[in-house]
């Protein structure tokens, strides 16, 4: 009996050392607390699992703060001469921007598009689910279900990425680079969104005409919350896409999470829904091609835009040591 006394005091006694020690321990963070997050809040949203092997490819892709340049191509898009051969040639010819390459992965939505995105870019990852009947954007109107179910499956891939703890920069195909675009982004903006028309001096004022074309996000509370509920909201919107959805749901979204939300300024992100407004290639970082309709207009606008900017550079240099006009 004494033995079973004893014995149980030295358990009691160890017990409570060990709960004295541990309270004297430091705590030690979770080294992907955003993450960790992300995950458990987007269950609904996203499958946080590589088994697609998409946290390898951003791991390959990803900068140094934990950030990737996103695009998303079909097949139609991915052809020689077309809409991704020229976002990628934007940013050889850019200021600077072309080591910003290594950090573009281009997401396929069909086999054909991967296998020719591969044909130009070493950085192609095909979305999970892809069956190779994904529809030609060039021939789909706003409306078509098949392009509604891409703009949520472009949404949903975005959210994924967040809750993998990565910042992500989206840019549609049918916009050209010419500068870095990060460095037009406020550090404290959870989410940056492209803008048809911009107005006024304030570019957290929501109620200026977004575009999804061009997203950025960090991977936030405020911002993997925004992202779950936009996608969630998807059903109060029958048949609506992403961006009709956020413009409905904006105030309400970013006053709920305390999500802090800019808008850019088409100043230096020219948008072609502003055609009376002439862009300045001193200071332009991106043109995009929004509200031009069909696909071959866009291509001829963007290399008309492409040329202006090669003939500008070679003047610019003409100039010497002494232009600024290529150091920003």
């Amino acid at each position: 009996m004494n033995s079973v006394t004893n014995l149980l005091c030295f358990v009691l006694g160890a017990a409570a050392t060990a709960a004295f020690v541990a309270l004297l321990l430091p705590s030690v963070p979770c080294p992907y607390p955003i993450a960790d997050v992300g995950i458990r809040k987007l269950n609904t949203v996203v499958v946080a699992s590589d088994d697609d092997g998409l946290a390898e490819v951003l791991r390959s892709a990803s900068m140094e703060d934990k950030t990737v340049i996103l695009a998303f191509v079909n097949e139609a898009h991915a052809m020689p001469g077309s809409l991704l051969q020229m976002l990628l040639d934007s940013l050889r010819t850019g200021v600077r921007t072309e080591p910003m390459l290594k950090h573009v992965v281009v997401v396929a939505t069909d086999p054909k598009g991967l296998e020719r995105c591969r044909r130009m870019h070493p950085l192609c990852h095909l979305l999970s689910g892809a069956n190779g009947t994904a529809p030609n954007g060039s021939e789909l109107m706003f409306y078509d279900k098949d392009y509604v179910d891409m703009m949520w499956a472009r949404n949903r891939f975005q959210a994924q990425v967040l809750a993998l703890g990565y910042a992500f920069l989206f840019t549609d195909l049918d916009i050209l680079w010419f500068r870095n675009p990060l460095l037009r982004i406020p550090v404290g903006a959870d989410i940056t969104l492209g803008c048809d028309n911009h107005f006024g001096a304030n570019p957290y004022d929501l109620d200026k005409a977004a575009n999804g074309g061009f997203v950025y996000a960090r991977p936030t509370t405020a911002s993997l919350a925004f992202f779950r509920d936009w996608y969630e909201a998807r059903t109060r919107w029958p048949g609506e896409n992403d961006q009709v959805v956020f413009r409905e749901m904006k105030h309400e979204l970013a006053a709920r999470h305390g999500a802090t939300v800019h808008l850019v300024d088409t100043t230096y992100f020219h948008s072609a829904c502003e055609a009376w407004k002439k862009f300045n290639f001193h200071e332009i970082c991106t043109f995009h091609a929004a509200c031009i309709h069909g696909l071959q207009d866009k291509i001829d606008r963007l290399n008309a835009v492409l040329d202006e900017w090669r003939q500008f550079k070679a003047q610019q240099l003409l100039l010497g040591a002494n232009s600024t006009a290529l150091t920003y």
